[in-house]
C-alpha cells in the first residue's frame, strides 16, 4: 500500500507492517522515513537487527540466510536492505519475490531503502509481491512552490515557529537542500528558547548562507527556467572565484544539447529516445527540464545564444570587448527567459564591432 512520507509515522501507529520499501533521491525525508520504521520496530519489540549494504557481485543469497538466523534471545528482526541507486537485476528481482514467498510464516520486518522506483518497476513481480505485505514510501523532493511550506512545518518539529516569508528566506539560503535546510533549523533551536518565532531578520542574521554555487546548478537554473536563481548563481560563482570559462563551457554544453534535442524531433523521434542518443545520456530525472526548455527556446533562439557564446569565448581569448560577467550573466538569464545586464543593442554593437 502505497503512503506518503508525512502519512508514515500515523501507518506506522495502526500496525508495523512485514515490509517497508521508502524509495526516492531526497536524502533528508528518505533518512526521516527509515529512522520511523525503525523506532516503530523497537516499540513493537524488534530488538535485534541486521544492515545489509548492496553493492556490486552483492550476494542476494545472504538475504535468506538473515532471515532465517535468529539470536537466542529474540523472535524477530529487522532487515535493512540497503540499495541506494544499484539496480536490482535478474538476481536481486528473484531473491525478493523469493523472499515475499516467506512472509506469511515470518515475524521479521523488512526495510528496503533504494532510489526511485518508475511505473514499469511498480509494475515488477517483486514488487507486487512485496506491496501485499506492507507500504510503500514514494519519497519526493519538495517543489519550490510548496518548499516554504514545508520549511514552516519543519521548524515546528524543532520547537520554533518560523514566518512563511522567512521560511522562503530559508529555502533560498539553502538552494533547496533540505538536509542543509534542517541542519540551520537545529542551529537556531539551540539559539533561541523553544517556541520562539523567527522573521525574516533572524534567518537573515542567523543562517550562513550555505548555497553551493556550481555550474551544474546554474545549468539546471537555466533549463528550469528560473531565472531570479541563475542570476543568484553567477553571481555567486564569480564572487567565489570561478573561472569564467567554466562557467562558458557549462551554459555551451547546454545550449549544444538542446540544438542536438531539437534536430532529433524534427526528424520525427520521440522525446525519449532523442534523450537517449544525448552523449552523456540524459536520464529520466532531468528529461523534465529539457523539455522544459525545449518548448521555451525554439531553435532560431538557440542559434543567437550559441553566437553570445561564442562572442564570450572570444572574450575569454582576449578577441573581444563583450565584457564577461556581464556577458555570462545575459547569456545565462536569457537561457533563462529573463532579461540581462546588457541590452540588445549593446549585445548587437559589440558582436557587430567584432566580426
Amino acid at each position: 500500500m502505497k503512503v506518503f512520507a508525512d502519512q508514515l509515522p500515523a501507518a506506522l501507529a495502526k500496525k508495523l507492517p512485514r515490509v517497508v520499501i521508502v524509495a526516492g533521491d531526497e536524502p533528508l525525508q528518505h533518512r526521516d522515513a527509515c529512522d520511523a520504521v525503525r523506532a516503530a520496530a523497537r516499540q513493537a519489540g524488534v530488538e535485534e537487527r541486521e544492515v545489509l549494504d548492496v553493492e556490486p557481485n552483492f550476494a542476494w543469497g545472504r538475504l535468506m540466510e538473515m532471515s532465517s538466523n535468529l539470536s537466542l534471545f529474540a523472535t524477530s528482526k529487522l532487515l535493512e536492505l540497503r540499495l541506494g541507486n544499484h539496480k536490482l537485476g535478474q538476481e536481486g528481482s528473484k531473491a525478493l519475490a523469493q523472499y515475499a514467498e516467506t512472509l506469511d510464516n515470518s515475524d521479521d520486518v523488512l526495510l528496503i531503502g533504494m532510489g526511485k522506483l518508475d511505473a514499469k518497476q511498480q509494475k515488477s513481480a517483486w514488487f507486487k509481491a512485496l506491496d501485499k505485505h506492507g507500504l510503500f514510501v514514494p519519497v519526493w523532493p519538495v517543489d519550490a512552490s510548496r518548499l516554504g511550506y514545508w520549511l514552516r512545518d519543519r521548524a515546528s518539529l524543532h520547537g520554533l515557529q518560523i514566518d512563511l516569508e522567512a521560511a522562503r528566506l530559508l529555502g533560498e539560503r539553502t538552494e533547496g537542500n533540505l538536509l542543509a535546510a534542517d541542519q540551520e533549523l537545529q542551529k537556531l533551536a539551540l539559539i533561541h528558547p523553544q517556541g520562539t518565532r523567527l522573521n525574516v531578520e533572524s534567518i537573515a542574521q542567523g543562517v550562513e548562507d550555505s548555497t553551493r554555487f556550481d555550474v551544474f546548478n546554474l545549468a539546471d537554473a537555466c533549463l528550469k527556467g528560473e531565472p531570479s536563481r541563475a542570476s543568484r548563481i553567477v553571481n555567486g560563482l564569480r564572487s567565489e572565484g570561478v573561472e569564467a570559462p567554466i562557467v562558458l563551457w557549462a551554459l555551451s554544453r547546454e545550449l549544444r544539447t538542446l540544438l542536438s534535442l531539437h534536430q532529433h524531433l524534427d526528424q520525427g523521434q520521440s522525446f525519449e529516445h532523442a534523450c537517449k542518443t544525448q552523449k552523456p545520456m540524459i536520464f529520466d530525472k532531468r528529461r523534465p527540464a529539457y523539455q522544459k526548455a525545449i518548448g521555451r527556446l525554439p531553435m532560431k533562439r538557440l542559434h543567437k545564444l550559441l553566437l553570445m557564446a561564442q562572442r564570450l569565448d572570444l572574450a575569454v581569448k582576449g578577441a573581444a570587448t563583450v565584457p564577461l560577467w556581464p556577458g555570462l550573466h545575459d547569456l545565462a538569464m536569457t537561457m533563462a527567459g529573463g532579461r540581462g545586464l546588457l541590452s540588445e543593442s549593446a549585445w548587437t554593437y559589440r558582436i557587430s564591432a567584432n566580426n
